[in-house]
């Protein structure tokens, strides 16, 4: 049976709205709400009321509340009256034993299981306040770093130290409990963020109501040793999650010559005339060294961080560790004497050769390609201006056969449309054999010849990608480089926003529009202006409403699986999209 032939098509597609949500987050919820979607899809019965559905497999109490809740926000929204709850038939009471000298005993009823809340200012209470700062209709989260900065007025123990020094628990360690308890999902990998689920909106609403009478006995207890500082009206922090701040390391910090902003974003190339023209400073053999950069959040496991930098070490490849700005493992000429690249007119002590590589295990493969990650970290690998891309994928042993074609398919468009280089590998060990051999095929190719470097002074985010190019081109035998500190720049998702890359996010803020489904959006209507403008198009009055209302389902009827626009997307899109117009 199709969704088209189902008997209950409005319940059906919030549904499958709300399994793709659980997907595109990796929630534990995806098995109930798949049960839900197939016994609501197969089900030939109509019913007159959400709370009907609780006969069905994967139907509980919570989920009728959550459809019951969403079909009055559409009766309100669309002028139909609420269809009351069907009455339910009386049970006649039990009748006593044969011998009639006894009534029959009562039927004890099953307790149900008390709503977790955390303690008070305890840090998974904490935790749960600082995430409820969000919008709750937003897809975006927040790092680990600025969760602890909001979480620490609420708590009464170190997010950093541990309260016992004999022992390792700080109050970061609640996290762990909350991601089991599905009240928070993590997203990102290795750069980690944070958000609430469905039911962790509810228990931060419970925390709320219950401060509404105490909140000033809360935030004005007495202060901690180690409890961070309260901030006045005009100390805020910063929490904009969207674009992401650059990743860099606290043990190298760059410095103010050295920060990401030092390329300007300059004039758009009309043509080749239109580049610069410069002589490039000459980097002589034997004053450099090839290294490899490794990010520091690459890891065997969280418990063993330190595993690929020991084992690259026992194989004489000792690699530079710093949180990168972009790709997991890169390889630098690394200076001799530190003062040499700045007595030449340029910076820092390193310069980024033309080799790069994103690691991927398989389950994060798979949960990349879900969350719409695979397609911005390729874009932004192609952005770079590298020119060879490698793509490791180790073979992680995980169960995923449903993901199986997509994987493949993701695979095959990353060798042939990307043009990037994919190994596979089947474990860590391999991988790191891999990058080892890397290593000293570069320092065989690199250290025996000059380097020409590209002065920093004369690129901007806009001439940097048509240069390169148009180097490869005119001079095919030359390699010409970059600075560590330009490529840095340049590689900082908030520097190279394009309107399209804008535009997606937009789309994204709607709840419900994946990175797939945004994809889609963007390759029909390719601006938001044009996206609004098609929404005018539908005229006014109640016809109009409705065609806006169905225009991008309707658009994109023929897609399928995750690609397509149930009519209820379609509806929350038009709110956004074409109102007023």
């Amino acid at each position: 049976m199709t969704e088209a032939e189902c008997a209950n098509p409005l319940l059906l597609g919030w549904v499958s709205e709300w399994l793709e949500t659980a997907r595109e987050r990796n929630s534990k919820g995806v098995t109930t709400y798949k049960k839900a979607y197939d016994s609501m899809k197969s089900c030939p019965l109509l019913f007159t009321h959400p709370s009907e559905a609780q006969q069905l497999t994967g139907f509980g109490p919570k989920l009728c509340s959550r459809l019951t809740d969403k079909l009055k926000e559409y009766c309100d929204t669309n002028g139909l009256p609420m269809p009351e709850i069907p009455q339910k038939r009386k049970k006649t009471a039990p009748k006593g034993n044969g011998d009639g000298d006894g009534a029959a005993e009562p039927v004890k009823k099953t307790r149900k299981p008390k709503p977790y809340v955390p303690a008070l200012r305890s840090g998974g209470y904490a935790i749960i306040l600082a995430l409820a700062t969000l919008d709750e209709n937003s897809h975006s989260g927040i790092t680990k770093q600025e969760t602890i900065a909001l979480a620490e007025p609420h708590c009464d123990s170190s997010f950093t130290a541990p309260t016992d020094p004999t022992k390792f628990y700080t109050a970061w360690g609640s996290m762990k409990t909350l991601v089991e308890k599905d009240l928070v999902y993590e997203k990102g990998r290795p750069s980690r963020k944070y958000a609430l689920t469905e039911e962790g909106w509810e228990v931060a609403k419970r925390i709320k109501k219950a401060n509404d009478g105490n909140t000033e006995r809360v935030v004005t207890s007495a202060p901690k040793k180690n409890a961070a500082p309260e901030l006045d009206d005009d100390q805020f922090i910063s929490l904009d999650p969207s674009p992401s701040p650059p990743r860099m390391g606290t043990s190298e910090s760059l410095s103010k010559q050295q920060a990401p902003d030092i390329i300007p974003q300059g004039e758009a190339i009309a043509s080749t005339a239109s580049l610069p023209a410069f002589t490039p400073i000459i980097i002589p053999p034997g004053s450099f060294d090839v290294k490899l950069v490794l990010d520091t959040r690459e890891v065997r496991s969280t418990d063993d961080r330190g595993y690929m930098e020991r084992e690259l070490t026992k194989k004489g490849v000792a690699p530079i560790m710093r949180m990168t700005a972009l790709g997991d493992v890169f390889w630098v000429a690394k200076m001799r004497d530190s003062a040499l690249l700045q007595s030449l007119g340029a910076e820092g002590d390193e310069i980024v050769l033309d080799w790069i590589v994103e690691r991927k295990r398989l389950d994060d493969l798979v949960s990349s390609i879900i969350g719409g990650r695979f397609h911005e970290q390729k874009f932004r690998l192609r952005k770079s201006g590298i020119k060879n891309i490698i793509y490791i994928i180790e073979e992680f042993s995980i169960d995923i056969p449903k993901y199986g074609e997509a994987v493949e398919s993701a695979i095959a468009s990353t060798q042939v449309v990307n043009g990037f280089f994919v190994k596979k590998t089947q474990k860590i060990d391999d991988t790191i054999r891999y990058l080892a051999r890397m290593t000293r095929m570069l320092q065989g190719i690199y250290e025996s010849k000059p380097l020409h470097l590209i002065p920093t002074d004369i690129l901007t985010t806009r001439n940097y990608l048509p240069l390169m190019e148009h180097l490869r081109e005119t001079q095919p035998m030359k390699d010409f480089h970059i600075t560590h500190s330009a490529f840095s720049s340049l590689s900082s998702k908030s520097e190279t926003l394009t309107l399209r890359d804008v535009y997606l996010k937009m789309l994204m803020c709607t709840k419900g529009v994946t990175g797939e489904k945004a994809l889609e959006i963007q390759k029909r209507w390719k601006t938001p202006a044009e996206f609004v403008e098609a929404f005018g198009k539908c005229g006014g009055g109640e016809q109009g409403k409705k065609r806006k209302a169905e225009m991008v389902s309707n658009e994109m009827s023929n897609l399928m699986g995750r690609k397509k626009i149930a009519k209820a997307l379609s509806v929350k899109i038009a709110e956004v999209w074409g109102e007023g117009q």
